[in-house]
């Protein structure tokens, strides 16, 4: 019998496996209490576990966790749509949320706004394997000086890899040396950051955010949840074709998109760096909790009532474990428009986009980014999402619509809704159990396809 938990911003999420028979057996959820001790909140959830079936001792307990912010990123790169880009595509894909990419030298300004971040790490690259050194090590130099406790990933110019390390060091920050996320002109090379940052978060990031008694009691190393979605989103892709997950959280909404991204016109040309199969982007200023009121800021909230959304979001900052249900049922209504603006919002994004350019021998159409408009499924989950009256309605916003002008976003999309809340849990036990975890999501799908009609 396996546990897999996730600990969320808002909720710990925990689901009861019985891969035998490939099976969901019990699940269940409590309010996460990362600030006393998030065992209480996973001890309550885990008390319902028992109610539901009988059991509170687990063979394999596994975990993901976004508590306490997540893994807290900045990454910095030199041009902005070359390896700033890639620097930021390999912390994504990773499961941190990067709070911002910097581009060329950092500035005074640059650094006081990263020691203001307070990141768990910070992604720094630039230039290409026998390229420009200078950016590189000035970084290093300036990074060094930054106040904080955070280790460093150094993923540039090999010519100049040694050096910056040196000069990390030199300011008392832990530095890890890992192969380029561009080694040429081009070409993306993020697999190796993506691990170190992997292990960084298992060796210094655990102890940080107060995980160190959950980890005591897992059978494996903690790792966080958007890189559990992101495994689960990318085995599944594997089967049934591309497809795209919208995480909505409490704190941030996290994209996935599983497919080539390439022209489907032979007139389009592609501008700029030609993005991964498998992306992930996370949008720090849009949740539907502790992200309520930045995000607000960003989404059309024009057909809300204005009171209704200004009253909801004092709630939700006042009780961020607050449900538009019981006593708050009369802000359901808002609580799905707010949802809908999210996905919207989101969506545009991570889509590509299309812009016409004109050149000597005409005019000329120019792709920015990923291709989305053929894929097959996308897929919901997240609270605001699975709880909601109507989520299908949610999702919609995530499908091209005339007022999306050139976002190549998926055109005819089956919609489907994580109904029992398992993508995380899939990802976590397809460390293990692969082929029992596809042949579980293919079965969540049929029943997603099944409420969806």
């Amino acid at each position: 019998m396996i546990l897999c938990c996730d600990f969320g911003s808002t909720f710990t999420k925990l689901t009861a496996i019985d891969p035998a028979k490939g099976e969901i057996i019990a699940r269940s959820r409590a309010f996460t209490t990362i600030e006393n001790n998030v065992m209480d909140g996973f001890n309550t959830a885990l008390d319902e576990i028992k109610k539901q079936c009988g059991k509170r001792n687990f063979d394999i307990r596994l975990a993901a966790s976004s508590a306490a912010g997540g893994l807290k990123m900045v990454s910095s790169g030199l041009v902005p749509d070359l390896t700033a880009k890639a620097s930021r595509l390999a912390a994504a894909s990773a499961g941190a949320k990067v709070l911002k990419t910097y581009s060329y030298e950092l500035t005074a300004a640059d650094a006081d706004e990263i020691a203001a971040f307070s990141p768990d790490i910070i992604l720094l690259s630039g230039g290409i394997d026998g390229g420009n050194k200078d950016v590189l090590l000035r970084n290093a130099e300036s990074i060094a000086k930054i106040p904080g406790s955070f280790c460093v990933i150094i993923a540039g110019n090999r010519s100049a890899a040694g050096d910056a390390e040196l000069l990390v060091q030199s300011g008392g920050k832990r530095a890890v040396v890992c192969e380029n996320v561009m080694p040429e002109f081009g070409k993306l090379n993020i697999e190796p950051a993506k691990n170190a940052i992997r292990e960084l978060f298992i060796e210094n990031i655990i102890s940080a955010k107060g995980l160190d008694e959950a980890q005591q009691f897992m059978s494996a190393e903690i790792i966080p949840t958007p890189l559990a979605v992101f495994e689960a989103a990318q085995l599944l892709s594997e089967d049934i074709g591309p497809l795209m997950v919208f995480d909505l959280g409490g704190a941030t909404t996290d994209v996935y998109s599983m497919a080539d991204g390439l022209p489907k016109n032979p007139q389009v040309y592609v501008q700029g760096l030609l993005e991964p199969f498998a992306k992930r982007t996370v949008e720090g200023d849009i949740g539907m909790r502790y992200s309520l009121v930045p995000m607000l800021d960003v989404i059309d909230t024009g057909g809300i009532a204005q009171e209704d959304v200004a009253k909801w979001a004092a709630i939700c900052a006042n009780d961020p474990s607050a449900l538009a249900v019981g006593e708050y049922a009369t802000y359901q209504k808002v609580e799905q428009n707010l949802a809908s603006e999210a996905i919207r919002v989101s969506a545009a994004r991570h889509v590509g986009f299309y812009e016409k350019s004109y050149t000597p021998m005409g005019e000329v159409i120019i792709q920015t980014g990923k291709d989305l408009t053929q894929v097959k499924y996308v897929i919901g989950t997240g609270g605001a999402i699975i709880g909601a009256a109507a989520p299908q309605e949610i999702l919609q916003a995530a499908v091209y619509s005339p007022r999306d002008l050139n976002l190549l976003k998926p055109q005819k999309p089956e919609l489907l809704v994580d109904v029992e809340y398992c993508l995380s849990a899939m990802g976590l036990l397809a460390q293990k159990f692969p082929e029992v975890t596809l042949r579980m999501m293919k079965k969540e799908l049929k029943q997603c396809q099944k409420h969806s009609q």
